[in-house]
């Protein structure tokens, strides 16, 4: 994908970013008026028929809310995740303006959810809410960057392509971690350059590991860096490897976004720490008691003035708390060597702060719109990420067709080649026979197993005397057997019921062979399976999801349902192969997989797969199984 000038570049995110905007506010009005008729939780995105269990204060004055339906019900299968921003609406009156937050945890009868305002409903709904604020930082930046010049215009036009990326010397370095080879060359490469690099981790490999080296040995050469990812999931994987190596990191973001174990190195628990909060947590509590007092006056002839005179104290009192508030949150962020956050930067927060260095992991999941930010901070920048693996979210179909889902670490290497990136070759994760289908195909044959995983198989863990027997490849083919695909009902997701008593029976096996259930996993392309399945399935710890809730997961057993199985031979979104390719590598000791030959076959990187199961000797037919199952 190619641009004339850098200004019709930014005008074609700006398109994006407003296609996306009214898609994003559709599909929330759409969930909307699936609370008046219809099933509003189907989607995923809304969980309804919620009652207020319990609360707590939590970081920053916010409310930590429990919502459970009634009787302790189990929540539905959704995509509320932790860290996911939402709106607590009255459900009994959905046109009243609900409250933003953020969940904040989940379990499989509640969710909680941080609120900075009570929400005032005993009947509640929740729904996954657009942030509009993200969209709001992103225009902001490619106007900024509009007007660039000197260093920071080389920078952005090496990343549209219109530069070439420049390196130095490679530099002597003491490594901190234990690194394999090509780790270390990927650490020395990053290191040299002086506008841009790219570290391409395919599965296993430890990119984030060798990511995190490359800031740990900029910090030591005197650098302040900016580490960023576009999921608070993967920016949080990112701190939790830089905390061992680096002296200050800070954790900027709200807090219910971040995994509980990190929350020391929130922004804001560093700054409760201060010894200053303290004063400053006094002064809120006595302009509160101010607003009490005042709204206690009664009508007597100079209530209004002495009333307005508290109100004017509480203000002044809030405000001055604030400015130290401020002056606090200034120092902590001035004695970290790295700060981390999502690519949804505070530009107030961080001022006008510039880094020597900026590096984005998992930047194979940001859009284009979503990068600028960063780079308008950055004298140099970093990506890490694998462009064979799924590329960003994007809710459009019109901006997907246009060229949104191609994200900018799969355009740079595209258009510059091996010369601007350093790939990972040794694995850590998979047998060695998982691995090999996904390093022919997507990775030039270039991925070694390394010696501790290349041979390992569940007969290394399992306490049973069947050990031996289970399989570490296996596909099974349904194709004449009538296991056809369907939609859900009242659904446009697709199910495959008789796939999905497959999966029931290899799960249970699993788990009768002695394997915990946190060990396995249940892999399905299509929300409507993982629904079907979730409900046949209620084994605590057994996780099942869709590929893309995989993304960057591991598990010592996988179990992959295909699901589509049509005379027409028709896969759909299948046909993005990097999706199968996350779903083929998540497995480290076993890897099971069920799907009709006659509808994958023909298409010709299914073709390729199934070859490479029956090379492997791993091929079956459902048509050995019992006739009860057929």
């Amino acid at each position: 994908m190619a641009w004339a000038t850098p200004d019709a570049y930014f005008d074609q995110l700006e398109r994006w970013l407003e296609l996306e905007g009214a898609a994003e506010r559709q599909r929330l009005t759409q969930r909307m008026q699936q609370g008046r008729s219809g099933d509003p939780e189907r989607s995923g995105e809304t969980i309804v028929n919620l009652r207020i269990a319990d609360h707590r204060s939590g970081l920053g004055g916010r409310y930590l809310i429990d919502f459970t339906k009634p009787a302790g019900e189990r929540l539905p299968m959704n995509r509320l995740k932790v860290g996911s921003p939402v709106v607590v609406s009255n459900e009994k009156n959905l046109g009243e303006a609900g409250q933003p937050g953020v969940v904040s945890r989940r379990t499989s009868t509640a969710i909680q959810v941080a609120l900075e305002n009570w929400p005032d409903a005993k009947h509640c709904r929740i729904d996954l809410s657009p942030d509009e604020r993200t969209r709001i930082r992103q225009q902001g930046a490619i106007a900024r960057t509009r007007q660039v010049t000197g260093s920071q215009a080389r920078l952005a036009e090496t990343l549209l392509g219109l530069q070439e990326p420049r390196f130095g010397p490679e530099p002597l370095v003491g490594f901190s971690t234990h690194l394999n080879p090509p780790q270390e060359d990927a650490v020395r490469f990053a290191l040299s350059a002086r506008d841009l690099a790219i570290l391409h981790g395919p599965p296993g490999t430890g990119k984030t590991t060798t990511l995190a080296e490359v800031v740990h040995q900029a910090v030591i050469a005197g650098d302040k860096v900016l580490a960023c990812a576009p999921s608070n999931t993967a920016v949080d994987n990112l701190l939790e490897r830089l905390v061992p190596l680096v002296p200050t990191v800070v954790r900027v973001g709200h807090p219910a976004r971040v995994f509980e174990a990190l929350r020391g190195h929130t922004l804001d628990e560093l700054v409760e720490a201060d010894e200053s909060t303290k004063i400053i947590q006094e002064m809120y509590r006595e302009a509160e008691q101010l607003i009490c007092s005042a709204e206690k006056i009664s009508r007597s002839r100079d209530a209004y003035r002495r009333r307005g005179e508290l109100f004017g104290e509480a203000k002044t009192l809030r405000s001055h708390a604030r400015q130290l508030e401020r002056h606090v949150v200034q120092q902590v962020l001035d004695s970290a060597d790295v700060i981390c956050t999502t690519m949804t930067i505070d530009d107030e927060l961080l001022g006008d702060r510039r880094f020597p260095l900026v590096v984005i992991d998992e930047a194979c999941q940001s859009t284009e719109p979503a990068l600028w930010q960063a780079v308008l901070r950055a004298d140099r920048i970093v990506l890490a990420g694998d462009h064979c693996q799924l590329p960003p979210t994007v809710l459009s179909s019109e901006a997907a067709h246009e060229g949104l889902r191609i994200s900018p670490m799969e355009r740079l290497v595209g258009r510059f080649g091996d010369a601007i990136f350093r790939r990972l070759t040794v694995q850590y994760r998979m047998h060695e026979s998982i691995m090999r289908f996904s390093s022919e195909h997507f990775y030039n044959g270039e991925l070694v197993a390394d010696v501790s995983v290349k041979q390992h198989t569940l007969a290394d863990i399992l306490p049973t005397d069947t050990a031996e027997e289970q399989p570490i490849l296996e596909f099974w083919d349904t194709a004449g057997a009538g296991w056809d695909e369907e939609l859900e009902p009242d659904g446009e997701s697709k199910r495959n019921p008789k796939e999905a008593g497959w999966v029931v029976t290899q799960v249970k096996q699993l788990l009768d062979a002695g394997l915990e259930a946190e060990q396995i996993a249940v892999i399905a392309p299509y929300a409507a399976q993982v629904r079907l399945l979730r409900n046949r399935l209620r084994i605590d710890g057994l996780e099942i999801d869709t590929v893309d809730g995989f993304q960057g997961r591991e598990k010592e057993a996988v179990i992959l349902t295909f699901v589509r199985s049509n005379p027409m031979g028709e896969i759909g979104f299948l046909a993005d192969a990097r999706r199968s390719n996350v779903a083929l590598t998540r497995a480290k000791r076993s890897l099971r997989a069920i799907g009709d030959s006659a509808t994958l076959g023909g298409d010709a990187f299914y073709a390729s797969v199934l070859e490479y199961f029956q090379i492997e000797g791993a091929y079956r037919s459902v048509w050995e199984l019992d006739d009860t199952l057929l």
